[in-house]
């Protein structure tokens, strides 16, 4: 059995070494990482084990101790992990030991803004990308050679309101990539309806682009974003419209044309509803969008010659809330977090046809509060 270990205060959180390691389950055996938006002591973020031969998790246990761990991101090479605290305005490095999963804090620095809610990294893995929700704004720090976070190199503050007086009272940025070269940044604001368009230089600077934004509809509120493995389309989840909104990307002009908007949603469901987040299947070929309040995945095939979608399976969840999921290294699981319910299960992924099963074995697993996560192959 795993083993809490002691923290050492840094910088207000706490660095937190695993005392003993996870046993491994077998040679299809990942390590898994939990983030999550609770504070305080005991809390931050978790990892457990995942059998992909079975689909099975293990309960987590407490990895690193931080204050608001909502999301992160894990470097190409697997050795690094880059997280936002939420609750206290800062984004952390971490050092990964591929042994164990352990993570070392390496520092901590202010995310440019307030309430950090998304980080990403440019391809190069020079430059790490922040969303800060509350204050409306994006930041770009440099990565340093040994994985910390150094300076800040680019900012900008965006401004403007919506139609829904409740969520849109101000900017309110929720995601941040690049295109699949580099040379873009796209961040979604939820609080103005706008994908906003920045070319990104070596050495981190991001300037708006001459056509300076997307747009979805007035109200939908974007939230999510994430490009087709060919790089052609964008597709965006927006929180309050409950739709995916299509677009073709000019990669060369850096701008985006809408061709389609489809419902997340059952024509007949008028409950209350957020949706969080979006994905494709490894081989490009369908779409999964989560629905909190249906609580449900929307799993919409694509179109080969138009890249439109069309709806293929609404599948509960078997969970409240289900924030975040993700597939796993292999693409045959989909691992879906339970915000509201504190749990994690995994659903089997059919490739051909796109739709998700859950096998009678599998039950979920708890997990606190799970809102990110990500994977690592144990070696």
């Amino acid at each position: 059995m795993p083993h809490y270990p002691t923290s050492t205060a840094l910088f207000g959180l706490a660095a937190i070494a695993i005392a003993a390691t996870l046993p491994r389950l077998s040679a299809a055996d990942y390590y898994v990482y939990y983030g999550t938006a609770e504070g305080g002591a005991g809390k931050g973020i978790s990892l457990g084990h995942f059998d992909s031969d079975r689909g099975t998790l293990t309960k987590p246990v407490l990895a690193a101790e931080a204050n608001g761990p909502s999301f992160f991101t894990l470097a190409k090479d697997g050795k690094h992990l880059y997280a936002c605290f939420e609750n206290a305005n800062k984004l952390g490095a971490y050092a990964i030991d591929p042994a164990t999963g352990a993570l070392t804090l390496l520092n901590v620095v202010d995310s440019g803004g307030s309430g950090p809610c998304h980080i990403s990294l440019d391809p190069t893995g020079k430059f790490a990308l922040v969303a800060n929700y509350n204050s409306g704004s994006v930041a770009v720090r440099a990565i340093k050679a040994d994985g910390s976070l150094g300076d800040q190199t680019g900012a900008d503050q965006h401004t403007g309101t919506g139609p829904d007086k409740d969520r849109q009272e101000g900017p309110h940025a929720h995601c941040i990539i690049t295109d699949p070269t580099g040379k873009f940044v796209l961040s979604t604001d939820l609080g103005n309806d706008k994908i906003y368009i920045y070319q990104l230089d070596a050495s981190g600077k991001i300037t708006p682009n001459a056509t300076a934004f997307g747009m979805v509809k007035a109200g939908a509120g974007p939230r999510h974003i994430i490009f087709s493995p060919n790089g052609k389309v964008l597709y965006c989840i927006t929180e309050m419209g409950a739709t995916v909104t299509a677009f073709n990307w000019d990669g060369a002009k850096g701008a985006l044309t809408e061709f389609q908007t489809i419902s997340t949603l059952p024509a007949d469901f008028k409950a209350f509803n957020k949706d969080a987040e979006i994905q494709f299947s490894p081989n490009g070929k369908f779409l999964y969008a989560s629905a909190r309040g249906h609580d449900a995945i929307a799993v919409f095939a694509i179109d080969p010659a138009t890249a439109k979608l069309s709806l293929v399976q609404d599948v509960p969840v078997g969970g409240k809330t289900p924030r975040y999921f993700s597939f796993d290294p292999t693409g045959e699981w989909v691992i879906c977090g339970h915000q509201d319910s504190n749990t994690v299960i995994a659903f089997k992924a059919d490739a051909q046809r796109g739709m998700l099963a859950s096998p009678d074995y599998i039950v979920p697993v708890a997990a606190p509060s799970p809102i990110c996560m990500g994977f690592l192959a144990v070696k």
